[in-house]
């Protein structure tokens, strides 16, 4: 009996290692596969056999397909559930590993026996956020009215390279005067008045 099987996709092989560890150190889950990024994890779930039960995934992974691509074919193609394991807590990587259908989200700093459990959970698909991704979207419902939309977010993150507002518009496929609008919107529910503030609050309040 080897427990919920599980797929480990993450770009480095000593976190892996010690996830692994973790996650096979009480029983009841057993790591049957690894992968360095989600191009690997794509193609290692496409041959496995027996299936995986769940795929616990990290968002950023090198110059390899990220975690937020792969967690949304995953999920469209009808495949595990995706528990997603990372450092990253910004609002902006929360909304977009849950609309790629995410099952879970946890902090890589939460106890072994919270990893563990999480997995199991996600494998039965429940569920499963860490108390600090909960609260940030009790924060998005809680405020619509202030809340930024993915495309704010994603305008925002895109600023903070320093794009111009025709590189934004080229970027999106949208005209600049869209990109002015999304801006102004973008600075009335930050309470700023230019993009250089307006991205020291997004990153301020982690939403980038």
């Amino acid at each position: 009996m080897t427990g919920v099987r599980v797929l480990l996709v993450d770009d480095h092989p000593v976190v892996r290692a010690g996830l692994r560890a973790v996650l096979e150190g009480a029983g009841g889950v057993t790591v049957v596969a690894e992968a360095a990024d989600g191009a690997e994890a794509l193609a290692v779930l496409a041959g496995a056999h027996p299936p995986v039960d769940a795929v616990v995934m990290d968002l950023q992974m090198g110059p390899g397909m990220d975690g937020i691509e792969a967690t949304r074919r995953i999920t469209a193609a009808g495949g595990p559930p995706v528990l997603v394991l990372t450092t990253y807590d910004t609002e902006a990587d929360v909304v977009a590993a849950m609309t790629a259908g995410a099952t879970g989200y946890l902090l890589k700093d939460a106890p072994p026996e919270a990893v563990r459990e999480a997995v199991q959970a996600a494998a039965a698909g429940r569920p499963v956020l860490s108390p600090a991704v909960t609260a940030r979207l009790v924060h998005r419902m809680g405020a619509p009215a202030t809340a930024l939309t993915d495309r704010e977010i994603e305008i925002l993150r895109r600023l903070a390279t320093g794009a111009t507002n025709r590189e934004l518009a080229r970027a999106l496929f949208i005209s600049e005067a869209t990109v002015k609008t999304h801006l102004v919107h973008i600075y009335d529910k930050l309470g700023v008045d230019n993009r250089t503030r307006a991205v020291d609050r997004a990153r301020a309040e982690r939403i980038i």
